[in-house]
């Protein structure tokens, strides 16, 4: 079993109105990350109406910028100014511990 030791977490703030691209973004990015093969896993979230973001993790940090400089991150920096409020806040962060299926 692989262990997870990067990840990458950030919430957005969408634009008023756009609830329900919020979730279709969510539906095409996550075809882009199962084709990413150093992307261990990837979760869309919503916190409230216009709040949603991305948690995902790498098994180093190789994987992590791949992601980062890969078609999910592209996408999201070429809809920021239609769909967000304000950039995207894309933090990285280390896993220390982890539990999985």
């Amino acid at each position: 079993m692989q262990h997870d030791e990067a990840g990458a977490a950030g919430p957005h703030r969408g634009q008023a109105g756009i609830r329900r691209e919020g979730g279709g973004s969510a539906a095409d990015a996550v075809q882009l990350a199962q084709q990413e093969e150093h992307t261990v896993t990837w979760f869309a979230f919503r916190q409230d109406a216009t709040t949603f973001g991305v948690f995902d993790t790498f098994a180093d940090e190789q994987g992590r910028q791949g992601h980062l400089q890969g078609k999910i991150a592209a996408a999201l920096m070429g809809a920021a100014e239609t769909m967000l409020s304000e950039a995207p806040d894309i933090r990285p962060v280390d896993l220390l511990a982890v539990k999985l299926p």
